[in-house]
């Protein structure tokens, strides 16, 4: 057995398909059998393994010339939730912690411009709608009571009951709120009243990725993930304008089907680069649904890049570079591997981030994926994301700790 082999049945592979399958309310649809199938899978798929070591981490070299940088601003909120993915909005930094506290942060200064508790805990989010000037910007969140909250900084405006948990952020667009839930299904409303103007609902199979999926806007398009498929849906009506797979699912059980897109997605103009969870990678047009190319690629995690690179990080901890037009794999870096890393962020069209699951977050160039410097964590802990801004970049821990990095 190949050592890439040991690191998925020993460790990582193992505990993340446990806890984001085992742990997701799956439809009631489904029987025990499911859960029978999944854990004997997993048993009998690495039993033969388990007197394997698992390949351990280098220690990570930073070059002379890059090293630390030290952080602009520290703060420290409530804790987040893994799924409240902070966003940059017309007011500076958004953040909310899992008690309902959202929070407007100056990106240059960290102090609060604003704050709102919506009083109640909450599960996913930050969605929010694009800024328009002379009016207030509007954001979304889902409550772990399943409830979509609508709200800008003046307060909260409505909320809608959802029929299933939502752990995929809503987007706001065109006097719209959408929202993938965790049946598979989406729904269209109407900002101002939180009318439902309509559901569009997919079969797919039985086990469900306990992590974000697709869903964003491209020109008059929804683009939605559903399974290992890529929908474009008018807007409007829901209606599909096409259906264009990623990655068939194949396999004997569940587990081996599951191959549901994840995010974050990475968009360049009308090009969209996603993942299927541990199959492939793929571009497509997401306005005509045209599939440019796909490849394998085992990783858990979405994609970023720049204008000509998609940027990809494997379960394995390798990075890899792709060229946007071909999909042929133009670079890779093993100075991270078996190390449990995060989805990459471009930040411009040179470098990129990777965070590491205790907080440390590594620079690397994108045009070769070599290391540039390393930023401080100050024990911060897991991240619940990474977020650009216009100094630099800004971290925001599980445990609440808000970081903001001057990058030269």
């Amino acid at each position: 057995m190949s050592p890439s082999a040991s690191i998925l049945c020993s460790g990582r592979w193992v505990k993340q398909a446990l806890a984001r399958a085992l742990s997701h309310p799956l439809p009631r649809s489904i029987g025990p059998s499911a859960w029978v199938v999944l854990v004997a899978t997993l048993v009998v798929a690495c039993s033969s393994t388990s007197s394997l070591k698992t390949p351990s981490a280098k220690e990570v070299v930073i070059p002379a010339s890059g090293g630390e940088i030290s952080a602009l601003w520290r703060i420290q909120l409530p804790p987040m939730g893994p799924w409240l993915t902070p966003v940059m909005g017309a007011d500076g930094l958004i953040v909310a912690s899992t008690k309902g506290l959202v929070s407007a942060l100056d990106a240059g200064t960290g102090k609060t411009l604003w704050s709102l508790d919506l009083k109640s805990n909450l599960l996913s989010g930050i969605g929010a709608e694009a800024p328009r000037a002379g009016q207030a910007q509007h954001f979304a969140v889902v409550t772990q009571s399943n409830e979509l909250v609508y709200f800008s900084r003046q307060g909260e405006e409505w909320r809608y009951p959802l029929s299933v948990q939502a752990i995929t952020t809503p987007v706001l667009a065109g006097g719209r709120v959408f929202v993938l839930q965790s049946d598979r299904s989406v729904i269209g409303l109407n900002a101002q009243n939180s009318r439902l103007l309509w559901t569009q609902q997919k079969a797919g199979d039985p086990l469900i990725l306990n992590q974000k999926g697709i869903l964003m806007g491209v020109q008059d398009t929804l683009v939605v993930g559903f399974s290992g498929r890529v929908l474009g849906l008018n807007p409007l009506t829901g209606a599909t304008r096409f259906d264009t797979p990623i990655a068939v699912p194949r396999g004997v059980n569940d587990l081996e089907r599951l191959v549901d897109l994840v995010a974050p997605a990475y968009r360049q103009g009308e090009v969209v680069c996603l993942r299927a969870f541990q199959a492939q990678i793929g571009c497509v047009n997401a306005v005509k649904g045209t599939l440019f190319w796909s490849r394998s690629a085992k990783g858990d995690v979405g994609l970023s890049g720049g204008a000509n690179t998609v940027l990809a990080v494997e379960s394995n901890g390798m990075v890899l570079g792709y060229d946007r037009a071909s999909g042929d794999k133009t670079w890779e870096s093993e100075k991270l591997r078996y190390r449990h890393l995060g989805a990459p962020l471009s930040l411009d069209a040179t470098r990129f981030a990777v965070p590491e699951a205790d907080g440390v977050v590594y620079l690397l160039s994108s045009e070769d994926g070599g290391l540039l410097a390393r930023l401080p964590s100050n024990s911060q802990g897991p991240l619940a994301g990474l977020v650009r801004t216009p100094e630099g970049l800004a971290s925001v821990s599980l445990s609440g700790s808000v970081q903001a990095y001057r990058l030269p």
